[in-house]
C-alpha cells in the first residue's frame, strides 16, 4: 500500500525518504499529497523493463504509455520521459502539460470519446504519435481535419472486445453498454454487413489522410488477474489478422491498455508487473503462432499501478465522536464505532463516494499502544457520504491534532479533486533523498475568488 521508502522513525512517526510527516505538516500544512519521487520512478521503470524483457523475442520490446489521467503535472511528465516511457493524454489540458514539460509529440497519445476539433488540431500540430479514435464519426472528423492540413494523422482504433474485467472477475461476453470504443459485433447502420469496428477499419485503410497504426482496447480498472487481458489479446490479434488479410496490409501496432490493480487495503493482492508481462507475452506468442502472423509492436498504458502506491494523503484530525452500530447477523447486538473527522475529504478524494472505493489509514505522527477501535474516517464536507475510509481499526487514543495518513492516493484523487464547499485543493509535494519540494501548490481562497466576477 505504501511507497518503498515509507518507514516508521524511532518514535513511531511516519517518514518518507527520511522526511517526517511532522516536518511536512509544518512546512506545507494539511491536507497534503505526499509523493515519493523514487518510488514513482522505480515503478515506472519496472513496467518498462518487465514488458521489454517479456516481449523481447516477439517485437523487440514494448511501448509503455503512462496514463496521465491518473495524475499529471509537469514534473511527472518529465519523470515519465526520463524513465523511458511515453505519455497518454485525454484532453487539450493534458497535452498542454506535456508541452510545458517539453515532451516531443511522437511520445504522446491522445484518448477521449468526444475530442473537440481544437484538441484534434492541436494533436496534428504537435505531430502526435497516435490519436486513439473512439467512433466512426470521430474518424471522419480526424480524416477531414488532417486532409485540410495536407497531412496524415497517426490513428489507432479503440475497440470493445467483449471483455470487461474487475478486480476479481471478468465477463467474456459482449460488453456493449458503454460510451467507449467500436463494437466488434454491432452492425454499423451506415455500412450494412459490417460491424462498427470493421466499418472504421475500412475507412482508416482507405482514407489518404490517415496513417492506420492498429487497434486499442481497455477492458477495465483495478484488475489483479491476467485472464481478462489474455482473452482481450486473443480477440484483438484475431481481428488484426482478419483486417490485414482483408485489405492486404500490415498493422504495425497493438495497444492492450491498462487497468493493473494496486493494494488499497491489506486484502488486495496485486500481481507484480513481471508476472503480468510474462503471462501476456505467452498468450500473444501463442496466438500469433496459431494465426501465422507477425507480432505487432505491443503497447500498454499503466497509470494507477505506477503513481497510486507512490503517494499518501496526510490529514490532521479534528472532531471525534462515538456511536453505536448494529453488528451484522447478531440480532440487535450493537458495538461502538468511532467517527474521526479530518481536514479534507471528498474534495481531495471523491473515489469512496463515487465508486465505494476502500482505503486504509494509520496514525502517522506517533506510535500508540492503545487498544484498536473500529473507526470511520470522514471529511469536513456537508455530505453524509463524505467518507474517506469506511472501516478501519485505529488506536482508541486518537485525538484532535493527530496526523493520519491514507496510502494509495496517488491515482485519481488529486486528478478528481474539486472545490466543493469552496474548499481549496491541496498541494502536492515530491520527496526524494531526504528533501521535500512543492510540485503543485495548494489553492488559496484568493484563487477560488479570482474567477468570481461579482462586485
Amino acid at each position: 500500500m505504501w511507497a518503498d521508502d515509507v518507514e516508521r522513525g524511532p518514535g513511531g512517526e511516519l517518514t518518507v525518504s527520511g522526511v517526517s510527516v511532522g516536518a511536512l505538516k509544518e512546512q506545507f500544512g494539511t491536507p497534503l499529497f505526499v509523493m515519493s519521487e523514487g518510488d514513482f520512478r522505480h515503478r515506472a521503470r519496472a513496467f518498462k523493463d518487465a514488458f521489454d524483457e517479456a516481449f523481447a523475442d516477439l517485437c523487440g520490446g514494448v511501448d509503455v504509455y503512462y496514463a496521465g489521467k491518473s495524475f499529471l503535472c509537469t514534473d511527472v511528465a518529465r519523470w515519465v520521459e526520463s524513465e523511458g516511457l511515453r505519455l497518454d493524454t485525454c484532453s487539450g489540458g493534458e497535452l498542454a502539460v506535456a508541452v510545458r514539460a517539453g515532451l516531443a509529440g511522437d511520445l504522446l497519445g491522445l484518448h477521449g470519446n468526444n475530442k473537440s476539433d481544437a484538441e484534434i488540431n492541436r494533436a496534428l500540430d504537435m505531430g502526435l504519435g497516435r490519436i486513439v479514435v473512439d467512433s466512426l464519426h470521430e474518424l471522419h472528423r480526424v480524416a477531414a481535419l488532417a486532409a485540410a492540413r495536407n497531412t496524415r494523422a497517426n490513428v489507432m482504433l479503440r475497440l470493445t472486445p467483449g471483455v470487461h474485467a474487475h478486480t476479481h472477475e471478468f465477463i467474456a461476453t459482449a460488453h456493449e453498454d458503454q460510451k467507449f470504443g467500436l463494437s466488434l459485433v454491432s452492425e454499423d447502420p451506415d455500412a450494412p454487413g459490417l460491424s462498427a469496428a470493421e466499418a472504421a477499419a475500412k475507412l482508416a485503410v482507405e482514407a489518404a489522410s490517415i496513417n492506420f497504426l492498429g487497434f486499442h482496447a481497455h477492458i477495465g480498472s483495478q484488475i489483479f488477474e491476467p485472464d481478462g487481458f489474455e482473452i482481450a489479446a486473443r480477440k484483438l490479434l484475431a481481428f488484426t489478422d482478419q483486417i490485414q488479410k482483408t485489405y492486404g496490409i500490415t498493422l504495425p501496432e497493438l495497444d492492450l491498455g491498462g487497468g493493473y490493480g494496486i493494494a488499497y487495503t491489506a486484502a488486495d493482492t496485486p500481481r507484480p508487473a513481471a508476472e503480468i508481462a510474462q503471462a501476456m507475452a505467452a498468450v500473444v506468442r501463442e496466438t500469433c503462432e496459431e494465426l501465422g502472423m507477425a507480432c505487432p509492436r505491443i503497447s500498454i498504458e499503466p497509470g494507477r499501478a505506477i503513481v497510486g502506491p507512490s503517494t499518501f494523503t496526510l490529514y490532521e484530525t479534528g472532531t471525534l465522536k462515538t456511536v453505536q452500530v448494529e453488528v451484522d447477523g447478531q440480532g440487535g447486538v450493537t458495538a461502538p464505532r468511532r467517527y474521526v473527522s479530518v481536514d479534507g475529504g471528498m474534495s481531495d478524494n471523491p473515489r469512496p463516494v463515487l465508486y465505494d472505493a476502500d482505503y486504509s489509514a494509520v496514525v502517522a505522527g506517533r506510535a500508540s499502544q492503545a487498544v484498536p477501535a473500529l473507526s470511520r474516517v470522514v471529511g469536513k464536507h456537508c455530505e453524509s457520504g463524505d467518507i474517506v475510509v469506511r472501516d478501519v481499526y485505529l488506536p482508541n487514543d486518537v485525538a484532535a491534532g493527530d496526523l493520519l495518513a491514507v496510502p494509495g492516493t496517488g491515482a485519481y484523487c488529486w486528478a478528481l479533486a474539486s472545490n466543493y464547499n469552496y474548499v481549496p485543493r491541496p498541494p502536492v509535494v515530491a520527496v526524494k533523498d531526504g528533501a521535500a519540494r512543492l510540485m503543485v501548490r495548494g489553492e488559496t481562497e484568493d484563487d477560488l475568488l479570482a474567477r468570481d466576477l461579482g462586485a
